[in-house]
């Protein structure tokens, strides 16, 4: 009898009852915004960041509207001008690009490896063209990070690392946002932490924390911030830095400090799901397993394969297969741009030239959701749907 998955690859897990409490807590004082304070009150949003500084190691964090506005927050900050270029890379989704334009800056596309990271090669190519690099850990994989510091220290090059899929992941121990000058992340519902919308940055430089923290839209209440530089920091860049206002409220923030306090056991739960999907995808005739570095420590809530070479009627033909058993497939291979998957040439708004070693890398990305409220017979079940119908095409 053939098998039919009846999951839904949208659907969350429930925001945790203590966040929940501490929400209610908030609409109850009514005090949503983060600096409209009670005498003696710490605002739920200044502990968020201080406690989220110390879970990732970092002096200073900022929480903020949205994950593509901390990026965008980050390229004004390091002191990116309209027209500057900013190296990012050719695999990622929209909001990077658009956090780049957004600040009328210019992307400089760099090439994607079978590991699905930043071509190396291609970077140090490419390195002499801009003084920023604005890096994604596309779909949680994360490249030798080692040479990537290495040959952007060389060059002078500022590293801002969008970690919208890696909270939580590590290279060679040292969690991932913690190598460049910033780190980004996102508390988008798809993402590790769910406040609906949301972002966090976090940095060493006190500078940066600084101009991130008036750019938000502090005004001259920054001193209510627990995570941020001092005051002395903050009276050498006020006049001088825009209010691009994008703060977090305390609402969101007080559903996601209990989330994050659970982020390593859930990053456990999303691994074992992972890995029984990859252990029933692998040796699949046509399809290669992306395979994930020693010194990688990664989260697994998204899994991702490549059909290389395989035509554009066959794929499609896969993806019809697999959803009429209700298995939900994305391809980055696409001629247009469909729900969340778009590729370099489709943001025509930047500049691009073909570059045909990532793009035959990319017209075989498939894409795949690895939702918590999935169990590990779910995705034994969604592997074997998967390696039958790709199979069938292949051997068709």
């Amino acid at each position: 009898m053939t098998e039919t998955f009846t999951g839904n690859f949208t659907q969350q897990e429930p925001i945790p009852e203590d966040a929940i409490e501490a929400a209610v807590a908030v609409l109850r004082h009514g005090r949503l915004h983060r600096y409209n304070v009670a005498p003696d009150e710490l605002s739920e949003t200044a502990l968020l960041e201080q406690e989220f500084a110390a879970q990732m190691g970092a002096k200073y964090c900022l929480a903020v509207s949205s994950g593509g506005y901390a990026l965008a927050t980050a390229l004004r900050a390091v002191g990116v001008k309209p027209g500057d270029p900013v190296l990012t890379n050719a695999f990622t989704l929209a909001p990077v690009p658009g956090a780049i334009a957004s600040v009328s800056a210019k992307p400089v596309f760099v090439g994607v490896t079978e590991a699905l990271t930043i071509d190396l090669d291609d970077l140090e190519a490419k390195l002499d063209q801009a003084k920023v690099l604005m890096l994604s850990h596309m779909r949680g994989h994360l490249c030798d990070m080692d040479r990537l510091m290495q040959m952007c220290d060389a060059a002078g090059v500022i590293v801002i690392e969008d970690c919208a899929h890696t909270m939580g992941a590590a290279w060679r121990g040292q969690l991932s946002g913690r190598q460049g000058a910033i780190g980004c992340y996102s508390c988008q519902t798809y993402k590790h932490v769910n406040s609906g919308e949301g972002g966090l940055l976090i940095t060493d430089d006190p500078e940066l924390g600084a101009k991130a923290t008036m750019l938000s839209g502090s005004y001259m209440l920054y001193e209510r911030h627990l995570a941020a530089p001092g005051p002395e920091v903050f009276e050498q860049i006020k006049y001088t830095t825009p209010n691009v206002s994008g703060r977090m409220d305390n609402l969101r923030a007080a559903i996601l400090r209990p989330q994050l306090r659970d982020l390593d056991r859930q990053v456990q739960r999303w691994n074992e799901r992972y890995d029984e999907i990859e252990h029933g995808l692998r040796g699949t005739p046509g399809l290669k397993i992306v395979e994930r570095p020693d010194a990688e420590t990664y989260v697994g809530s998204s899994i991702q394969f490549l059909l290389l070479d395989w035509t554009p009627e066959r794929i499609a033909e896969v993806i019809q297969r697999c959803a009429a058993r209700g298995v939900e497939l994305k391809w980055f291979g696409g001629a247009e741009p469909s729900g969340f998957t778009s590729r370099y040439d489709s943001w025509r708004y930047a500049d691009s030239t073909p570059m045909p070693v990532s793009d035959r890398i990319l017209a075989g990305i498939m894409d795949m959701r690895v939702p918590l409220t999935f169990s590990l017979e779910d995705c034994g079940q969604i592997a074997r749907i998967i390696r039958a119908e790709v199979s069938a095409v292949y051997q068709s």
